[in-house]
C-alpha cells in the first residue's frame, strides 16, 4: 500500500481542526501517510527571519506529495499559510484546500490557490490526495 507523504498547514491556535482531520485520517481504512507537518513539540516559530522560516517550512514540504490547507477564514490573515502556498506552488506541490465543517466563510487566499477543494468527509479528502499524486 503506498504511503502518502503529506504536509498539513495549520494554526496551533486552532490545533483542534488539524488534531481532528490527522485522526481522520489516521482511522481511514486502506490509507497511510507520512505526516511533515510543523509539530507542536517543536515549532518553528523561533526563526530569525522570514528567509530562515521560509528555509525551515519548504525543509518540511519538500518530500511531500501534497499540501493540505484548513480553508478557515483565519487563514486569510495567517502570515504562515500565505508563505505555505507560495513554496507550495514554488515546489509544484498540489495543495488541497479542505472547508471546515459548517463554515459559513472560508478563505479566498487559500481555494484561489487549491488544486482541489474538498469538504470535511474523510473519504472526499482521501479522494482528493490520491488524485493529485502520483
Amino acid at each position: 500500500m503506498k504511503t502518502y507523504h503529506l504536509f498539513i498547514s495549520h494554526s496551533w491556535k486552532y490545533s483542534d481542526a488539524y488534531n481532528r482531520l490527522v485522526n481522520l485520517l489516521e482511522n481511514y481504512p486502506y490509507f497511510t501517510f507520512a505526516n511533515y507537518s510543523v509539530p507542536q513539540d517543536n515549532p518553528i516559530e523561533d526563526a530569525a527571519n522570514d528567509g530562515e522560516l521560509r528555509r525551515a517550512i519548504s525543509d518540511k514540504m519538500l518530500p511531500c506529495s501534497c499540501v493540505l490547507i484548513l480553508a478557515g477564514v483565519y487563514a486569510t490573515f495567517s502570515k504562515w499559510i500565505n508563505i505555505e502556498i507560495e513554496l507550495a506552488l514554488k515546489l509544484h506541490k498540489p495543495i488541497i484546500a479542505i472547508e471546515p465543517w459548517g463554515a459559513d466563510k472560508t478563505s479566498a487566499i487559500v481555494k484561489d490557490a487549491a488544486d482541489k477543494r474538498v469538504g470535511w468527509n474523510t473519504k472526499s479528502i482521501v479522494d482528493a490526495i490520491r488524485s493529485v499524486t502520483y
